[in-house]
């Protein structure tokens, strides 16, 4: 799994997340989405979508503001 998994699922999942980003999920929207999980969110669609760098930093800072478990 690539790291965008954890994100892809904060974001609500491929389901929630390709609806957000306007694919036709009749068309292989999600399944388009979905396959981000193994190989990342192409740097074009992270580009044109400026609120995903946004949503990625936000967790990036939860993350490490967490206690790590011992």
């Amino acid at each position: 799994m690539h790291q965008d998994a954890e994100l892809i699922s904060h974001m609500g999942g491929a389901t929630k997340l390709a609806v957000r980003l306007g694919y036709d999920l009749k068309e292989g929207g999600v399944q388009r989405v979905q396959n981000w999980k193994s190989r990342g969110i192409p740097p074009a669609v992270e580009r044109d979508n400026p609120w995903i760098t946004r949503i990625r930093r936000a967790v990036s800072r939860q993350a490490a503001a967490q206690p790590k478990e011992a």
